[in-house]
This record gives structure tokens, C-alpha cells and sequence, in this order.
């Protein structure tokens, strides 16, 4: 009878393992669903290499693409040669406001709806902004 019971000891405790390893993964896998939420955000508009853009507001940088990666649905903004600085050839940054469909978890617009460029002042003048270092 003892050798029995040291025979089932490593079935119980392998059976143990599972049951415990299958509740730790679903409790670690389960992520909270994304919350997308459309709003008008307003601030810096980066665009400093091929396919990537963020928007730079008071509260995040909002990531609207990544080269190889992630990518907004929409178009972008448009800039006037006086709404734009360049930083790399034609890459750089300007000041606009966006009406976007955003990801609040990930910090990611999923949608652009709408977009309307601004003259840098309103960016420059603007003091929550300066912390993100475009002038």
C-alpha cells in the first residue's frame, strides 16, 4: 500500500501544476478590452521619418503610425510651408488639432476623422506643450 501512494504523489502533484500554472495564465492573459474613445485633440503633429506620426497633446504622445507597424486609418494633416518646420528634409512638425478615434490603453489614434492645421503660435503658446520640446 505505501508503494502505491508514493506511486500516485507525482500524478497528484503534476495535476497540481496544471490546475495552478492554467489559473495563473488566465489571470495574467486577461487584459483589460481597450477603451476607443473619438475626441478633438489638440497639439504638436510629429512626422520625423517615413510613416511615423504622433500627436503630442497636454495629456500623451499619441501614436498615429509606425513605419512597419501600426497605422491610423485617415489622412493626415496638411500644412502650409509657414504651418511646418522641417527637421529632416521634408519631415518634421506642425501644430494641428485632430478629431480621432483613440485607443486609451495603448495611446494609439485607430482613426483619423478629421484634422485641421494650426499656426505654430497657437502650439508655442500653449504651456502644457512645452514640455514635449518642439519650439
Amino acid at each position: 500500500m505505501n508503494t502505491r501512494r508514493k506511486a500516485q504523489r507525482p500524478v497528484i502533484f503534476a495535476a497540481l501544476l496544471l490546475i495552478v500554472g492554467l489559473a495563473s495564465a488566465l489571470s495574467t492573459t486577461s487584459t483589460p478590452i481597450p477603451v476607443l474613445v473619438s475626441e478633438t485633440r489638440c497639439g504638436w503633429f510629429s512626422n520625423p521619418t517615413p510613416a511615423n506620426a504622433s500627436l503630442h497633446d497636454r495629456e500623451a504622445e499619441w501614436i498615429i503610425g509606425v513605419q512597419g507597424g501600426h497605422q491610423a486609418d485617415g489622412d493626415w494633416p496638411e500644412f502650409a510651408p509657414s504651418q511646418w518646420v522641417k527637421t529632416n528634409n521634408n519631415y518634421g512638425y506642425g501644430c494641428a488639432c485632430m478629431r480621432v478615434a483613440v485607443n486609451t490603453r495603448t495611446r494609439e489614434v485607430i482613426r483619423i476623422e478629421s484634422t485641421q492645421a494650426r499656426a505654430l503660435s497657437a502650439c508655442r503658446r500653449d504651456p502644457a506643450l512645452k514640455r514635449w520640446g518642439f519650439k
